[in-house]
């Protein structure tokens, strides 16, 4: 039998009677190639054919034929085996075959013939492909599919399917285990043959990259942030239960709700709630029609006593003005629909002064005004709570962790909202079309938590509310 040397985190794969497995880590750790001669293994002696896969593969130059050639020759240094130019054959009949998953998910059903299969850069998966794959491995007795990863975006269907429900274990223990999966967190650190050039590598990248972006590349955290995009990750994290970091941020004022309803294609309902400079709760549903979200987002804004309630009118929110007044009639809450696409003078503010310009000579509307809003606060947090910067706490923001259903989900929403070109030299934010062909999932939380930026009337003058023609009091 070959003699196999791997990275000892590697080891369970050998004998894992779990059909799923999955290895996620950055780079560095060696997964490709421990798999690679894994498979190798289990080809030379169990004569078993192996499937791999990626998401895209233009041509086998695209698959992992390279890691099975130099687990042959270079590190097992096996004889007997025939090398061609689209697939691999052991001296037994054994062979590999490669295959994209996006160009034909159907034939993907194939793979119910094979006992082992790999989707390298599974991190690419789409939603669709892992739907297709999963249950013809399940129904085949035996089979194993392993999955290798450097996770991007927790927004991302492996993220979603393989991570997300798991990731507070993996962060502990660096390894989760039931009947059906196997997943393993493999990092740098875990590699025994790390050298001197690579870490030379990865000493550069932790001075002079941001701490976000290193800690994806080589920790393998997620990639939650996007090019231009007006939150940075590392704000977003340094401003995590930032309140209980800074006892100067308190809860105080107004008590701000805010409800992004559905539009449409699975979008889902956000709902966020504002305490002074304390996101008290953040919480989605991702499913229910409109006015359904829109009762439950009342009845939580009601709970938490809301002193203003506001809501998406640019979309589907437009004919929740009766059902909200219903909801707070009696209640002293301040009602107010808002519209982010409202731009030039007719957005909130827009002949105010707002450094040296008017807003409506610094904002396109008003969506990109709260979110700068938004993005001051996240900056001004870390400042404060990675810098040691004395900043007003009013000016701060911190994510009550406590009141928030879903972190990760929240992270990637608020972290992926980039920022677009102005020909008129405005700040201006992508919206949920462009997003949505940019691949970038619908921000409903985000959205909610921007909404609360907006502040209520002065509580003298509350009383009976009217409505002009663009929704606002």
């Amino acid at each position: 039998m070959p003699q196999v040397k791997i990275n000892k985190k590697l080891a369970p794969v050998f004998t894992a009677k779990q059909q799923i497995v999955v290895i996620v880590g950055g780079r560095g750790s060696g997964k490709s190639i421990g798999v690679g001669d894994i498979l190798t293994i289990k080809m030379d002696t169990e004569n078993a054919d192996v499937y791999c896969l990626r998401e895209f593969q233009d041509s086998v130059a695209d698959s992992v034929h390279r890691v099975f050639k130099d687990s042959i020759q270079e590190r097992l240094k096996l004889e007997g085996w025939d090398i061609q130019e689209n697939k691999i054959i052991a001296p037994g009949g054994a062979r590999t075959n490669y295959k994209g998953a996006n160009r034909n998910p159907d034939s993907m059903q194939s793979a119910q013939g094979y006992k082992y299969s790999w989707f390298e850069e599974a991190h690419r998966a789409s939603q669709n492909s892992l739907d297709k794959l999963l249950p013809t491995i399940i129904r085949n007795p035996g089979a194993k599919c392993i999955f290798t990863a450097n996770p991007q975006s927790s927004a991302d269907p492996f993220s979603q399917r393989f991570i997300n429900p798991y990731k507070k274990q993996l962060d502990r223990d660096g390894i989760y285990v039931d009947d059906l999966h196997l997943i393993i967190k493999c990092n740098w650190r875990d590699n025994p043959w790390w050298n001197e050039e690579q870490e030379a590598l990865r000493k550069w990248d932790y001075e002079n990259l941001s701490r976000a972006k290193y800690r994806w590349i080589w920790e393998g955290d997620f990639n939650d942030e996007v090019e231009d995009s007006i939150i940075k990750a590392e704000w977003f994290d340094s401003a995590i239960d930032a309140h209980k970091k800074l006892p100067a941020i308190k809860p105080n004022g107004a008590i701000v709700c805010a409800y992004d309803p559905c539009d449409d294609g699975g979008d889902a309902h956000g709902f966020a709630c504002r305490h002074g400079s304390i996101i008290k709760a953040v919480n989605c549903r991702d499913s229910g029609e409109i006015d359904e979200g829109c009762d439950w987002a009342t009845g939580e804004a009601i709970k938490l006593g809301a002193d203003l309630f506001t809501w998406d009118l640019d979309g589907m929110g437009t004919g929740l003005k009766r059902q909200v007044d219903v909801a707070f009639n009696g209640k002293k809450c301040e009602v107010r629909g808002f519209r982010g696409s409202l731009s030039g003078i007719g957005q909130d503010d827009g002949e105010k002064v707002y450094q040296e310009k008017t807003y409506a000579e610094t904002f396109k509307n008003n969506r990109a005004r709260y979110y700068n809003d938004l993005a001051t606060r996240f900056f001004n947090t870390y400042r404060a709570v990675t810098k040691g910067e004395y900043i007003d706490p009013d000016e701060m923001i911190s994510l009550d962790t406590d009141g928030i259903s879903d972190i990760d989900r929240l992270r990637s929403e608020l972290c992926r909202i980039p920022t677009k070109p102005n020909a008129n030299g405005l700040i201006q934010i992508m919206n949920k079309q462009d997003m949505k062909k940019e691949g970038i999932a619908s921000p409903n939380m985000a959205d909610a938590i921007m909404m609360t930026m907006i502040c209520p009337a002065p509580q003298d003058d509350w009383g009976e509310l009217e409505y002009d023609d663009r929704g606002f009091i």
